[in-house]
């Protein structure tokens, strides 16, 4: 009995010691880093992998080096103009120290949360509440900065800081939005009253456009008709000229037509002696022609002296 006891114990000994080496085993994942301490003090760290610790005398933390997200409660924040608005806000940071991130701050997201909180009075407190609304930019950067510096004692870094909301009272609420319907209207007025002012305009210059065509265009008609009449003028006095300038050529050469044309100058000077005559053209050397009348005068004499002479005799 003694042996089989025996036995049963060494045993029971050997699980609970195979037990105790394997609870030394540990796993540190892709995104982790290990904390080794030795008796309760630290004495290294180890990267992702499985580790091996002595049990009951060294002991082994992890420490997250993800990208992590803490967020700030909404706070009431009395900006510069005394207007209190809520503000709320998201804080991304990342480890980069996991000795200092450990043992450098008991709790971490407390601390920064209450960081952000005091800062985030600080900066939003010195903006105007128009400035805060339309700075956020300004705000998220400047907070930044500020976690950034304050942490970087805690082995981390503040990657960027965002603000969610900013909402202020519901009166000032109501009243921005009857500034914006005002602010809307006036500037729906004044392009309806610029567009008003592009068409009229748009047609008086169109109005002087037609104008000036239409002035251009009586012009020339008048200038082509004006040009048609001194043409015809032209042609007709030219006309004119060229039948004068034949008669006295026919006159002054001793033409045998110049009886003809001196009996059609006498027929013209009986035209123009009825008095309905407006025009008269007489060449400017007459004297052939005054020659040629007096000699027709002569002949008609002549024939009129023999036909009473022989009505005479033959009475």
């Amino acid at each position: 009995m003694m042996g089989i006891a025996g036995s049963i114990l060494l045993a029971v000994l050997a699980l609970t010691l195979l037990l105790i080496a394997a609870s030394g085993f540990k796993i540190v994942r892709p995104y982790q880093q290990g904390l080794i301490e030795v008796l309760g003090k630290f004495r290294t760290t180890v990267s992702p992998g499985l580790r091996f610790v002595v049990p009951f005398v060294q002991r082994m933390l992890t420490v997250d080096m993800r990208e992590q997200v803490v967020d700030v409660p909404p706070q009431e924040v009395i900006t510069k103009d005394n207007v209190v608005v809520t503000v709320d806000a998201v804080i991304y940071y990342e480890a980069t120290d996991p000795v200092k991130l450990k043992y450098a701050v008991g709790n971490f997201i407390l601390a920064i949360t209450k960081l952000a909180q005091t800062n985030l009075r600080n900066v939003v407190g010195d903006l105007q509440l128009d400035e805060a609304l339309v700075s956020r930019e300004i705000i998220n950067s400047k907070l930044r900065q500020i976690l950034d510096d304050a942490t970087d004692k805690w082995g981390t870094r503040v990657v960027r800081v965002e603000i969610q909301r900013i909402e202020p009272p519901p009166d000032v609420t109501e009243a921005m939005h009857r500034q914006m319907k005002a602010e809307r209207g006036r500037r729906a007025s004044v392009t309806e009253a610029e567009g008003d002012k592009r068409s009229a305009i748009l047609q008086a210059e169109g109005v002087k456009q037609a104008a000036i065509l239409r002035a251009e265009g009586e012009a020339e008609a008048i200038m082509r008709v004006a040009e048609a009449d001194k043409y015809q003028k032209l042609t007709v006095a030219e006309g004119e000229g060229q039948a004068i300038e034949r008669v006295f050529a026919a006159i002054h050469n001793g033409d045998p037509t110049d009886d003809l044309i001196a009996i059609r100058y006498l027929e013209t000077l009986q035209g123009i002696a009825d008095g309905q005559a407006t025009k008269i053209f007489l060449p400017l050397d007459t004297s052939g022609l005054l020659g040629s009348v007096a000699a027709i005068g002569e002949m008609f004499k002549e024939g009129a002296g023999a036909s009473s002479g022989s009505a005479g005799r033959d009475g």
